[in-house]
């Protein structure tokens, strides 16, 4: 053991060892560790310049060995085993720990092993059950969705429709991921659509990597998303709506064709819509805020569903 890269760690078990065997011969000293007593001594030579900050001569290691043997006059501190504090150990637990949890890490063992080797040097300061991570849905999935994506293999999303109020399952050719107004979206062509279409990865309720390739037919066409992620078209519902101050947000979220200001204070706009539910939902969740002014077959019914639910409350 005189190589280099041993040397470290000889010289951290040597002050320890010494103080457990003061005024140990250096011949015994030097079997015990495999090494010559030239080598010795000149290990003990290092650690003569070795201590606390400051260095000074109350900071540095003080040894004895002029003779024969060797004795500690002044450990600085190394005869303790290495023990984090609390502060010094929590960044690391939860680090480790969050490794853990990420998907697709390829060695696992490594990050526990590391964890335990943490926990344990940081002596019960951080408790496993004060410590617990658990990674949001969004980052949980993202790793996910990309390497669907990074292997050409399709995917089977269970997936919430906030418009409809329903999840749903289906099976989607992935094609890439992007982000938007602080959202994570996946753009993949669904086989049960048969469309291309937009996921709000924070809907996905579950993403499994399918056994098969992914394989979107010629015409899936990635969008364009410089006008945002809802892109109008001409064959969507045109609906007109009036929006108190509360729910302005509606028309920055879907570009209007048209808007006015009330005197009230209240916007008037028309939108296209791809799912008249979105537009009953919006109404009936907004408290009176949201009131459809067109089409009036759409009206007429979202004011027949809030009748029935007004119903069930008064019976």
């Amino acid at each position: 053991m005189t190589g280099e890269r041993e040397r470290l760690p000889r010289l951290l078990a040597l002050v320890p060892y010494l103080q457990a065997h003061n005024g140990i011969a250096i011949a015994e000293a030097a079997a015990d560790f495999e090494i010559s007593e030239d080598q010795l001594r000149r290990d003990l030579q290092l650690l003569w310049m070795c201590g606390l900050p400051g260095h000074g001569p109350g900071d540095l290691i003080d040894l004895s060995f002029e003779g024969d043997t060797v004795s500690v006059i002044f450990d600085a501190g190394m005869s303790r085993p290495l023990r984090l504090t609390a502060e010094e150990a929590l960044p690391l637990v939860v680090a480790l720990r969050t490794l853990a949890e990420m998907p697709g890490v390829t060695d696992r063992d490594a990050v526990e092993r590391a964890l335990a080797k943490v926990e344990s040097a940081a002596s019960g300061s951080v408790e496993a059950q004060t410590v617990a991570v658990e990674l949001d849905r969004v980052s949980q999935l993202l790793p996910v969705l990309q390497q669907a994506i990074d292997n050409g293999r399709a995917l089977a999303l269970r997936y919430y429709t906030a418009t409809r109020d329903e999840t749903t399952e289906r099976t989607v050719d992935p094609m890439r991921i992007f982000e938007m107004d602080g959202r994570s979206y996946l753009e993949a062509w669904c086989r049960r659509a048969e469309g291309m279409r937009v996921f709000r990865v924070d809907r996905i309720d579950q993403a499994d990597i399918l056994d098969e390739a992914a394989n979107p037919p010629p015409e899936a066409e990635l969008r364009d998303l410089s006008e945002g992620v809802f892109t109008p078209a001409p064959e969507h519902m045109l609906v007109v709506l009036r929006l108190d101050p509360a729910y302005a947000w509606v028309a920055d979220y879907y570009p209007p064709e048209t808007e006015t200001v009330d005197p009230d204070g209240r916007r008037q706009v028309s939108v296209r819509v791809a799912d008249p539910a979105w537009v009953r939902a919006l109404a009936l969740g907004s408290a009176g805020h949201v009131e459809l002014l067109s089409p009036e077959w759409l009206a007429e019914s979202i004011r027949d569903d809030a009748r029935t639910a007004l119903a069930a409350y008064t019976s």
